[in-house]
């Protein structure tokens, strides 16, 4: 036991020097020394820098990796590897969650890209402006479009293809809102009608449909706040058993009966996460 701790104590505290330190450790060394002549170490500490160190290593240690280190503590904790293998088996699990937040706000930020877009276009074309003219600016300006915004800019510099580019750019998870703006730019194309005011339908519609998904998110916020708790009933029941002096990592990690249970347990618990986040995901599709 004693032997697993300072094993456990001695890679913590290796990740967290790699991790602080970085391999940009003798650069921050070189402009700590050219910095007005000073000496590395001399003077009172520099919080802003602290802060930004701490940033960076909040930056570096996502979300996934809490897993393993929970792991190693529970596994120091019940002096078994157990724990270690299920922290580790749930990186991937844990990863992919987070992608999927981080696709869902990329999502978001697009759209919100795109409404700002046709909001800005429309009253750059009630100034006299001409659309491609007036394309180019406001895409240059709002940006959101992600890879496809080049081919975007260069259709509209160049008298290219615009519609195409934009329905191009709609393919773009979140942006399928351009879509409507390349029909607006065809029919006022084609048939000489008033951009502006399409524009101006296309924003009170992409508006409106944001904020219905913003309403069912908040309606839906019940029910997340269901599935975290449902996470969090394993912890609370392991901390009521030591708060009553039993030892219930001994129990689960080292007895026939608490290996069953864990197995069973987790089973359940994988299933109810599972149910409960596939009713949620099925009133947001809806």
């Amino acid at each position: 036991m004693g032997e697993m701790s300072l094993g456990a104590a001695v890679a913590c505290l290796g990740a967290a020097v790699w991790l602080v330190g970085g391999r940009n450790s003798g650069t921050r060394r070189a402009q700590l020394l050219l910095a007005g002549g000073g000496v590395v170490g001399a003077g009172p500490p520099d919080w802003r820098r602290m802060a930004g160190e701490l940033r960076r290593l909040r930056g570096r240690l996502r979300a996934e990796w809490w897993a393993p280190a929970v792991g190693l503590v529970l596994g120091v904790l019940g002096a078994s590897l157990l724990p270690v293998v299920a922290g580790a088996a749930g990186v991937p699990l844990l990863r992919r969650v987070r992608l999927a937040r981080e696709a869902r706000r990329t999502r978001e930020r697009c759209g919100d890209a795109v409404i700002a877009l046709c909001g800005a276009l429309a009253g750059e074309v009630r100034t006299g402006r001409q659309p491609g003219e007036a394309l180019l600016r406001v895409a240059r300006d709002c940006g959101g479009l992600g890879e496809a915004q080049a081919a975007v800019l260069a259709a509209a510099r160049f008298g290219g293809d615009v519609p195409g580019a934009l329905t191009s750019a709609a393919r773009q998870p979140g942006a399928g809102g351009l879509s409507g703006l390349a029909a607006c730019w065809r029919v006022a194309v084609d048939q000489g009608a008033g951009l502006a005011a399409g524009l101006d339908r296309l924003e009170g519609a992409l508006r409106a449909e944001r904020d219905q998904r913003a309403d069912l998110r908040a309606q839906l916020a019940g029910a997340r706040s269901t599935v975290v708790m449902l996470a969090g009933l394993p912890v609370l029941g392991l901390l009521l058993g030591a708060a009553m002096g039993a030892d219930p990592l001994h129990v689960l990690l080292h007895t026939g009966a608490g290996l069953g249970c864990v197995v069973v347990g987790g089973v359940l618990e994988a299933l109810g996460m599972w149910w409960a986040l596939r009713i949620v995901r099925g009133a947001e599709a809806a």
